[in-house]
């Protein structure tokens, strides 16, 4: 079973920065793509952004481009991160990582593992 892990999520003021680290254990070779996720209280889970198996290929969505940077350790297998600048209330949620069975995923791919998440919060 592959279990991605997250670390780094806390509180922080409108403006600051937060980096969300995951790595993903378990019985799996280095040829996926991975993910972020995010999901705020009341609201539907919701793609943050994704990276492919060896960082060429990358998506965000539309609220955190310019301000997100997802990026991977190509000499750790399975290990993500995300870069958070310029926070706002908005991006208040649980972000988890995700792992696919795809080299290549972009928003619309369906996630083969998720992690448990870690609990992110902006205040104003």
């Amino acid at each position: 079973q592959v279990q991605p892990v997250e670390s780094g999520g806390g509180s922080v003021q409108t403006g600051g920065s937060l980096r969300l680290s995951c790595a993903a254990s378990g019985r799996t070779d280095s040829n996926h793509a991975m993910g972020w996720y995010r999901q705020a209280s009341g609201k539907e889970r919701e793609f943050v952004a994704s990276i492919s198996w060896k960082g060429g290929a990358i998506w965000y969505a539309d609220s955190v481009k310019g301000r997100f940077t997802i990026s991977r350790d190509n000499n750790a297998e399975n290990t993500v991160y995300l870069e958070m600048n310029s926070l706002k209330p908005e991006d208040t949620a649980v972000y988890y990582c995700v792992l696919y069975s795809y080299l290549i995923a972009s928003s619309t791919t369906t996630p083969q593992y998720w992690g448990q998440g870690t609990q992110v919060i902006v205040s104003s």
